[in-house]
């Protein structure tokens, strides 16, 4: 609180002076802008301050505390869990791989418990947040960001569709519930049951009808409640699930390597995450073509100056440590101030087409690798309930893939390991996926500014 009401002595001291020296009124508004993305920085740095991700919050907390950040800790794991698992097979010695398969089995039940709450916890505040803002404008850009996440996985499931079997062999491993799932994956000695409080289904539909209707009613009351219970969600990632994951992750490839296929898993998904890339770059030059033709802009133009915010995104790994690079390069693509400090920051929650290419592209993988059929009636309903869930996204830092996990499971049918195996490869390209968000973020901004402007005129 007490940083809080610094930042704001400093900034309406700041004020009082320009009035004295009798500055212009915009001085006035930007020293008022630097106050709210400094305070909203200092908020986002609080509720991330237990995370192991890396980013702004990694570059400002390590005067603090020293330590790894997940992604180092997940290769850590990886490396630890194919020695361990080449050493056990040599050795003959199944029981080490066991252990880590009592403990994947124990945390992937927890996990189970814990997505409709994480569900409930991040969608719930995250509906009900969109009920503040400038009406027509909030409500146009949300739909506009929303099709541009759904454009975003129906591209990537076509390119994927053609280009995943030229390279990876369809039904090559196992991690489902198949007949032959024990020769592939060996088995935990026990497990614990932990029933979640409710199916997945349940937690979605509640979220939106709870979300919309303190939307609508602006019920500030359920509102804080849900916030708050929001923050013990974001403990409950950060402090619990988040640290755990490594040791997850390594029994998930000790056992892959035990039954010889982690080999076809790392070889694939390096070919993976190129054509992933590839994706990211092809959707912003989209995105800029078709807001630059509304903005009768240059679209190349426009990317060029976007590219400070998305160097900065690949550093952070976080679209709203990003939001004041953001808004500054895209006001130098000629958008208004009103819009860019309204659009940026909103966008940032909510239009995260990066990672809905990475999240649709690895599952399409993981279920080829499994030997399941792809359909678009099967993938399209899921990547329209993508772009849903990615407005609970924001919160956790990586929290695109946790808000995913829910509907991945309920639509998709995937499994723990599988689940496991999401989030270590979506983490592992996090910041490319964070990067794109960010930049797609101002071919929106460019976008409504158009609109906007065309209405004033016609006005």
């Amino acid at each position: 609180m007490q940083s809080v009401l610094s930042f704001f002595l400093k900034y309406t001291t700041a004020e009082k002076s320009d009035c004295f020296c009798k500055k212009t009124q915009k001085h006035t508004d930007l020293s008022v802008y630097n106050f709210l993305s400094e305070l909203f920085q200092l908020h986002h740095m609080k509720r991330r301050k237990h995370s192991f991700f890396g980013g702004s919050v990694r570059n400002t907390m390590a005067k603090e505390k020293k330590s790894l950040g997940l992604l180092p800790k997940l290769i850590i794991a990886i490396v630890l869990g194919i020695m361990i698992g080449n050493i056990a097979k040599a050795a003959n010695f199944p029981i080490i791989i066991e252990i880590g398969a009592t403990f994947n089995s124990i945390f992937g039940n927890f996990l189970n418990f814990c997505i409709p709450l994480i569900i409930i916890g991040f969608v719930v505040p995250g509906i009900a947040d969109l009920g503040d803002g400038a009406g027509k404008t909030l409500a146009l850009t949300a739909g506009v960001a929303y099709i541009s996440t759904i454009i975003a996985g129906t591209v990537a499931y076509a390119v994927d569709s053609v280009a995943f079997p030229t390279f990876l062999q369809v039904g090559s491993i196992v991690m489902d519930n198949a007949q032959n799932a024990e020769e592939t994956m060996l088995s935990g000695l026990f497990t614990v049951d932990m029933p979640p409080i409710m199916e997945v289904m349940s937690a979605l539909l509640i979220s939106f009808i709870l979300g919309l209707g303190i939307s609508l009613t602006k019920s500030t009351t359920l509102k804080d409640v849900f916030h708050e219970f929001q923050n013990l969600v974001v403990s409950l990632v950060s402090g619990v699930l988040i640290p755990l994951l490594p040791v997850h992750v390594y029994g998930i490839f000790a056992n892959m390597t035990y039954t010889g296929t982690v080999m076809e898993i790392m070889s694939v998904f390096i070919k993976v995450f190129a054509i992933i890339i590839v994706l990211h770059i092809a959707i912003i030059i989209f995105q800029y073509t078709f807001a630059g033709i509304f903005a009768k802009k240059n679209p190349f133009a426009l990317i060029k100056n976007m590219i400070p915010a998305y160097v900065t995104a690949l550093g952070t790994q976080s679209s709203a440590a990003t939001i004041p690079v953001t808004v500054q390069q895209t006001k130098k693509n000629g958008v208004s101030d009103t819009i860019a400090e309204f659009v940026c920051p909103l966008c940032a929650t909510i239009h995260l087409s990066g990672s809905t290419i990475t999240l649709t592209s690895c599952s399409i993988a993981i279920m080829m690798l499994n030997g399941w059929e792809i359909s678009f009636s099967q993938m399209f309903p899921f990547i329209m309930m993508l772009g849903v869930t990615m407005v609970a996204a924001p919160g956790v830092p990586g929290g695109a893939v946790m808000a995913a996990l829910g509907i991945l499971e309920s639509m998709l049918g995937f499994n723990d390991s599988m689940l496991a195996l999401m989030i270590a490869l979506y983490i592992a390209q996090d910041s490319f996926g964070t990067a794109c968000n960010v930049t797609g973020d101002g071919a929106i901004a460019v976008l409504m500014d158009a609109i906007t402007g065309k209405k004033k005129k016609t006005a």
